[in-house]
C-alpha cells in the first residue's frame, strides 16, 4: 500500500495536521506520551518546509465541553517534546474555539503552529457532519493524517481527505507499510493471537481465517463463545482458561507457545488475561516472552499487550507495536480504512 507521504508536500503551505492526541491524562498530567512522540518527525518535516500547521485532535469521550478533557495539556506537552527533541521551539498558540475562523487566520500570521481544542466537544466530529471544520478547511491548502489509531472511524477530521489534497504522516506510512506486509507478504505458519475483553473482536475471526494458519483465542473471548458458535470457526484454538476464568491455564500456555515457537509470522492483539490485576498477568507475559524469543516477523497491538512487552523490556524484539487494536484488525481483515478509501 503506497500512501503519499508528508515528505512530498511542497513548501509554504497551510496544513491541517490530524494527530493522535488521545493519551492517558489525569488532572492535566499525561502519563504516556508515546502517541504524541510518533508525530514529532511529521511536525518537524512540515516546519522545515516552512509550513504553518493547524493541529486537530481529540481526547476521551466527552459529552459536550469538558475542561477535564481539554487538549491544552497535550498542546504544551507536544511543544515540550518537540523542543527537547529538536532543540528549538516554534511559535505557537492554543485556541479553544474551532469555529472562530478569523482568530485562526490571525493566529497563523504570527505562529507556526495553531493547536485547536478537543474536536469531540462538538457532535459534528463523531457524526461526520460535512459542515463541521469547513471553516478550517477553507483557509488551508492541504491535509495530513498522522492519527492511524482512529483512522478506522468515519469521523469528520479523518474524512477531510475528501475535501483537501492529502498526505499521510511519517509514522502513519511506516506503520501501514508494516501491517500490509502481513497481508501481501505472509510467511507461514502465520499465527494470530486474539485476546482482550471486547466481544466485537470475535467479528473479525472470519476475516482473520483468510490470512492465518492458526488463531489462538484467549482473554475473556472464550467465555463469550458458545459451543455451537465455536464450531463455525476453522483454524481457531480457544483457551480453556484457568479455574477463575481470568487467565490462561498452564495447558493453554503450553499449547499457545508451541504455535508461537513454530511460527514464521506472528500477530498479537489483546491481553490473554485480566492484565489489570497482577495475579492474572502470567498468561499474557508468557505469550510476550515466547514472541520475543522467536525471530519471526511480529506485530502486536493493544494497550495491555504493549504493557506486557514493556514490562519484560523486549520492545526491541518486536517489529511493530501498532497504534491500536481496532484499526489494526480493520486493516488486516478488510485491507483498507475509511481514512483513504
Amino acid at each position: 500500500m503506497d500512501l503519499p507521504s508528508v515528505q512530498e508536500i511542497k513548501d509554504n503551505k497551510i496544513v491541517i495536521l490530524r494527530m493522535d492526541t488521545d493519551v492517558p491524562m489525569q488532572n492535566g498530567v499525561i502519563s504516556d506520551v508515546k502517541r504524541l512522540e510518533k508525530s514529532l518527525n511529521t511536525i518537524n518535516c512540515l516546519l522545515e518546509k516552512q509550513a504553518r500547521i493547524i493541529v486537530l485532535g481529540h481526547a476521551g469521550r466527552p459529552k459536550g465541553i469538558d475542561p477535564n478533557l481539554s487538549l491544552r495539556p497535550v498542546y504544551k506537552t507536544v511543544l515540550h517534546l518537540y523542543e527537547s527533541t529538536y532543540g528549538k521551539s516554534p511559535s505557537s498558540i492554543f485556541l479553544s474555539d474551532v469555529f472562530d475562523t478569523e482568530s485562526v487566520r490571525e493566529a497563523l500570521e504570527t505562529n507556526r503552529i495553531v493547536f485547536l481544542e478537543n474536536l469531540r466537544f462538538w457532535p459534528g466530529e463523531e457524526e461526520n457532519d460535512q459542515d463541521f471544520l469547513n471553516n478550517i478547511a477553507s483557509i488551508s491548502n492541504c491535509y495530513v493524517n498522522d492519527a492511524l489509531a482512529v483512522s478506522h472511524r468515519e469521523h469528520r477530521s479523518i474524512m477531510l481527505f475528501q475535501d483537501l489534497p492529502t498526505w499521510y504522516g511519517i509514522s502513519f506510512v511506516e506503520e501501514v507499510s508494516k501491517i500490509f506486509r502481513v497481508i501481501s507478504q505472509p510467511e507461514h505458519p502465520l499465527v494470530v493471537l486474539l485476546g482482550g475483553a471486547k466481544a466485537d473482536k470475535l467479528n473479525y475471526i472470519t476475516g482473520l481465517q483468510d490470512i492465518a494458519d492458526t488463531i489462538c483465542v484467549g482473554g475473556k473471548l472464550p467465555k463469550l463463545i458458545t459451543a455451537i458458535d465455536a464450531g463455525k470457526y476453522t483454524k481457531t484454538v480457544f483457551a480453556n482458561l484457568n479455574t477463575e476464568g481470568l487467565d490462561l491455564s498452564d495447558e493453554d500456555i503450553e499449547k499457545f507457545t508451541k504455535y508461537i515457537r513454530d511460527a514464521k509470522m506472528i500477530v498479537w492483539i489483546g491481553a490473554m488475561g485480566f492484565f489489570e490485576k497482577e495475579s492474572y498477568r502470567r498468561g499474557t507475559l508468557a505469550i510476550a516472552r515466547a514472541i520475543s524469543q522467536n525471530n519471526a516477523f511480529s506485530v502486536v497491538a493493544g494497550g495491555d499487550t504493549e504493557a506486557s512487552i514493556q514490562q519484560l523490556h523486549v520492545e526491541d524484539t518486536i517489529d511493530l507495536v501498532a497504534s491500536g487494536g481496532g484499526v489494526f484488525l480493520e486493516l488486516l481483515t478488510k485491507g483498507t480504512l475509511p481514512a483513504w478509501k
